[in-house]
């Protein structure tokens, strides 16, 4: 007897997405967390940015599902009240050897069906942002913010109302092939039961690559082994809101956006994240004072008027990345695996930045892709 339709594994903001976009179709779902609460990991310590898909390889999912998520974002939190706000962001070059990277981050975003880009010369630069030092600087006015949480809230309750079940502080340890679908073991404190359902949505985030070996997937050798990367935030003391009204990016480095100016949206400033691989797969958040410096230094090159003191460690948030360091940059995996033998499987490995932003996007493709193998 089939328990379910449909298994979600993991309450992130993604896993919610498809859990709700299936449940919306009809599909009998239940959602596990290993966690007590939904969005307790990646989806709760991030930058909180929607993105307008500008940086990403033409053609990938990440481009193409980010475009897409920036405007089905919107509206949902429009139509559902999620807070949130179209500030617009600046990438902004300090010198003239910078000035290029922007350039191509134009033919970028315009390949990408971005088309709203502006050019800003300093002037029109420090028109909105008097307190930013910039030679050339990029102008999207589709970059915003969003409360992570009440979105992640609006999606679970949407999910509840169309059937969807979910089963907080319950973790999937055991996974096995069976006759018309997969056979989960699912442990709560010290009990463990079995569960059989249909199809499995793999969306377990940090652990998404552990996850994907359960029924015997060779994650190696399929390429989905993660590695934690971990960004640390400051926060800028309340005295120093005034210096930034918008989202500020510097321009970006090969592997990374550099540590930009984020606001929330009870005003307040933050700086990060920055990029450390970290040698162990330990959860661990902590944001070291004396990283005050680099921070200090890193904004001050683009923003006037910070004072080292105004800085105080704040949040640390840990991305699954596909790429180890020094690796060139890999897109979203979001696979079906019937050709490795699991068919009705879907893994979605390093849905990191902008996995937010492509959330509702990446429900309506993995609620396709196994309704066509249905």
């Amino acid at each position: 007897m089939v328990d379910a339709d449909v298994v979600v594994i993991g309450a992130g903001v993604v896993g919610l997405a498809c859990a709700r976009e299936l449940a919306v179709r009809g599909r009998d779902v239940i959602l596990i967390e290993r966690h007590e609460r939904f969005g307790v990991e990646t989806s709760s310590r991030n930058s909180e940015v929607i993105h307008a898909g500008i940086y990403y390889p033409v053609g990938s999912l990440k481009a193409r599902l980010c475009a897409r998520g920036n405007r089905s974002l919107y509206a949902w939190c429009e139509a559902h009240g999620v807070p949130h706000a179209r500030l617009g962001k600046l990438i902004v070059a300090t010198a003239e050897d910078e000035e290029p990277k922007l350039d191509q981050i134009l033919r970028q975003a315009v390949e990408n069906g971005v088309t709203s880009l502006q050019r800003f010369a300093p002037a029109q630069v420090r028109r909105i942002e008097p307190h930013v030092r910039a030679t050339h600087a990029l102008w999207s006015p589709d970059t915003g913010i969003v409360d992570s949480h009440q979105l992640m809230a609006s999606f679970e309750a949407d999910a509840r109302a169309h059937g969807c079940t979910d089963a907080l502080r319950h973790e999937v340890v055991a996974a096995e092939p069976v006759a018309g679908g997969y056979r989960l073991a699912v442990r709560s404190g010290d009990e463990t039961t079995s569960l059989e359902t249909s199809s499995v949505v793999n969306s377990a985030g940090l652990d998404a690559d552990r996850v994907a070996a359960l029924p015997g997937l060779d994650v190696a050798a399929a390429g989905y082994r993660l590695h934690y990367a971990r960004g640390h935030y400051f926060r800028v003391h309340p005295r120093k809101r005034h210096l930034a009204s918008h989202l500020i990016y510097p321009a970006p480095h090969a592997t990374h956006l550099g540590i930009h100016v984020t606001l929330d949206l009870a005003g307040g400033v933050r700086l990060g994240p920055d990029l450390q691989y970290l040698k162990d797969r330990t959860q661990d958040y902590a944001v070291a004072e004396n990283l005050r410096p680099a921070f200090h230094a890193a904004v001050s090159r683009y923003l006037e008027g910070l004072d080292e003191a105004d800085l105080s460690p704040d949040l640390a948030g840990i991305r699954p990345k596909l790429q180890g360091p020094g690796e060139p940059v890999r897109d979203f995996v979001i696979q079906e695996e019937s050709a490795r033998g699991l068919p009705g499987w879907v893994n979605l490995v390093g849905i990191e930045s902008p996995g937010l932003t492509c959330c509702l996007e990446i429900g309506r493709l993995v609620a396709d892709t196994l309704g066509a193998v249905r």
